[in-house]
Parts: structure tokens; sequence; C-alpha cells
């Protein structure tokens, strides 16, 4: 490869990168609106967690959508669509007094404009630009910056929220977002040629029948309805839990951030694997240890230092596991229509994770406390580890030296 191509492929990744730093960071630091929202508008955390979960439904439903019009028309519009409609739905939502407003603008409005800027878009435009040697440590780069989102929104809006109410804060985002157009533009042009495509491959119908006849896919999908349960139980109630032990917002704020920042490196350690080991066996491990740090967070005691490393050790796997899951579907089909096929699997998530933020605030309501969702979600994360074991993935093919 040539160095002015080199620097293009870079320059696609971290344009791509800068974007899910933005939306992504919006959308996981939602959970801070909580409480205040709570208290403002006296809804009840039941109702306040339904549109929290619709938008994670909603969420994952417009992911395929979104990806299958970038397919066709390019992702520029796609994701200058998505900013716009995010930015609206954050300045629409301390207008809302009742459960349906909500449920509009934070089910609805938010989730769809979030959804259009997320990780099918960006990974597939990646995908169609990036050569396949470079496709791991891309897709690792460009989670990454969702994580770098992550750590920097939430101290951010916690301070807004101190500073300049809830209210204020939910303006600020949405000028925030606004000012990430320019960041959409950039990635505009057209894909460059890099054996995106299989040959003679049918076209999308065909791609999805062949898709979802393949029990590797299938198997891929129900892991990932697993994590998708286990991001939003804790972004939307890991401030509650906090709040449960007597600990002030702060903690949350940081151990959300510190989620975010560990992240980061998880989905560099990633990316780096996806070159080097089938994503099958990454998963199954990204699983499997969830399983161990929720019992070990049971057991301890509920300090400062608990939730701060108990987000630490969470945050290392936490959306890492988006470079091994968009991996294999490129395996198993090619990057042509990436973007559809891994914005199905994030349907999944999202199914996952509609579950995972409405039963949570359900726990809370009937129960007091998120014990039994504790342990449901160790109960998930250990079944989504051996369901990833029996999928057939090839090989990594390593590139042979020159002698």
């Amino acid at each position: 490869m040539t160095e002015g191509k080199a620097q293009k492929w870079w320059l696609v990744t971290g344009f791509a990168a800068a974007l899910l730093m933005v939306t992504m960071g919006a959308r996981q630091s939602l959970g801070l609106f909580v409480s205040p929202l709570n208290t403002s508008t006296g809804l009840g955390i039941v109702t306040i967690s339904f549109a929290m979960a619709v938008g994670q439904f909603v969420w994952g439903a417009v992911q395929p959508v979104a990806g299958a019009v970038a397919d066709r028309y390019g992702p520029g519009r796609v994701l200058a669509a998505g900013l716009v409609i995010l930015a609206l739905g954050s300045a629409l939502t301390p207008l809302m007094a009742t459960g349906a407003g909500l449920v509009f603008s934070i089910g609805l409005l938010s989730a769809i404009g979030s959804g259009a800027g997320s990780f099918s878009v960006l990974i597939g435009a990646a995908a169609q630009r990036v050569p396949p040697e470079h496709r791991g440590t891309a897709a690792g780069v460009i989670n990454a910056g969702g994580s770098l989102g992550q750590f920097v929104f939430a101290p951010l809006l916690q301070k807004l929220i101190s500073a300049f109410g809830w209210m204020g804060a939910m303006w600020s985002l949405a000028v925030i977002t606004l000012a990430a157009l320019p960041v959409a533009r950039a990635l505009r042009r057209a894909p460059a040629a890099h054996g995106s495509a299989k040959p003679a491959d049918g076209g999308l119908r065909r791609q999805l029948r062949v898709a979802f006849a393949d029990r590797s896919y299938l198997l891929l999908h129900a892991g990932f309805f697993t994590c998708g349960f286990h991001i939003a139980f804790l972004v939307t109630h890991l401030p509650g839990e906090v709040g449960l032990c007597g600990l002030p917002a702060s903690v949350a704020s940081w151990s959300l951030a510190l989620i975010g920042l560990a992240n980061i490196a998880g989905s560099l350690f990633a990316g780096w694997c996806v070159n080097r080991y089938r994503g099958k066996f990454v998963l199954a491990w990204m699983y499997g240890s969830r399983t161990v740090l929720v019992l070990l967070y049971l057991l301890a005691p509920k300090t400062e230092w608990t939730f701060y490393l108990f987000a630490i050790g969470l945050g290392f796997t936490w959306l890492a596991t988006v470079p091994p899951t968009a991996g294999v579907v490129a395996k198993l089909f090619g990057v042509r229509y990436l973007a559809t096929l891994f914005g199905l699997t994030l349907l999944s998530h999202q199914i996952g994770g509609f579950f995972g933020a409405w039963l949570g605030g359900i726990a809370i309501a009937q129960q007091g406390s998120y014990l039994w969702m504790w342990y449901a979600d160790a109960v998930l994360a250990a079944a989504a580890a051996l369901c990833n074991l029996p999928i057939r993935e090839a090989k990594v093919q390593r590139a042979v030296q020159p002698a």
C-alpha cells in the first residue's frame, strides 16, 4: 500500500472514531439524568426506565435500516441526519412532562439519531475503505472513540447538571451534537475498492436469506443479546445502585467515565486480537469474564473503590465485543453488506438492552434492590460465553513474510 492510501484509511478511521465519541458519549451517559428527571417531573423510575428501554430497542432497530441506506447511498447523509435528530431529541426532552413525551424524545428521537451515527454505519463505512489486514485495528480504534466519548461525557454532563440543572445539561448536549456535523461531511466520499464485495453476491435480499439460515450467525445474535442486556442495565441503573449504597452521585459519574476509559484499552486490544485470533474465542473470554466480575462485585463491600475497580474490570470488555463481532460477520459474509448484517446483530443487542433497562426499573420499584438483576446478568453472561464456542469461523490467515 502506498503512503497516501495508508494515510487515507487512518483519516477515515479517525473521523469515524470522533463521530462515535459524540453519539455514544451522549447515549451512554443518559443514566445520569434518571434521578434528576424523576425529581423534576415526578413520573417515577419505572416510567423513565421504560422510556430509556424503548430507546435501547429503537437504537438497535434503526441500525440495520441506517446500515442498508448507507450501503446503498453512502454514509455521509445518514450520519448528518442522525446528528440533527439526536440534537432535536436532546433539546425537546426538557419540555416533556409525560411518559409518552419521554418515549418520543428519548425513546424515539435521541435513539434514532444516535443509532444512525453509530457502529453499523461507521464500521461498515470504514470496512469498505480499509484494506483487509487493517480492518480489525480500524474497528478497534473506532470502538475506542465511543469509549472515549463515555469517559469525556459522563463527568462533563454531571458537571453541567450540577451547574445548570438537568435541563440546561440536555440543551448543552444538543449544541455539542450539532457541532459534530462537519465530521459527518468528511465521511461522505465514495469508498475505495478493497475487495469489499463477494463476486455475484446476489444482492441484499439473498444475503439476508443466507445469513439467517446460518447457525453461526444466529449464535452470534444470541451472545450479543446478552451483551445488550448487561450494558443497558448498567448505564441506566448504575447511578441508582450507587445511591442505594449511600454513595454520592459523583461515584456514579466517575464509574461510568472509568468504564469508558478502560474500554479504550479494551477496544484497541480487541482490534489487535481480531487480527490474530478467531473472534469467537475472544468473545467467549469477554463474556465469561463478566460473569466472574459480577459475582465478585456481589461479594465485595460497597465502597467507592469497589465501584471504581468494578468499572475498570467491566470497562475492559464493555463495548470491546464490537470489533470481534463485526469481524466474525465479515468473515462469514464479506463486507459488502456489513453495515446491514452487523446492524441486525446490533438489533439483537438492543432487544437485550430493552429488557436490561426496563426490568431494572421494575426490580427497584417492586423489590427495592437490583439483586436479582445482578444474578440474571451473571447467568446470561455465562450463557453468552458458551453460545460463541460452536460458531464456525475460519482461522485467521497470517500474512507470510518474504524471505
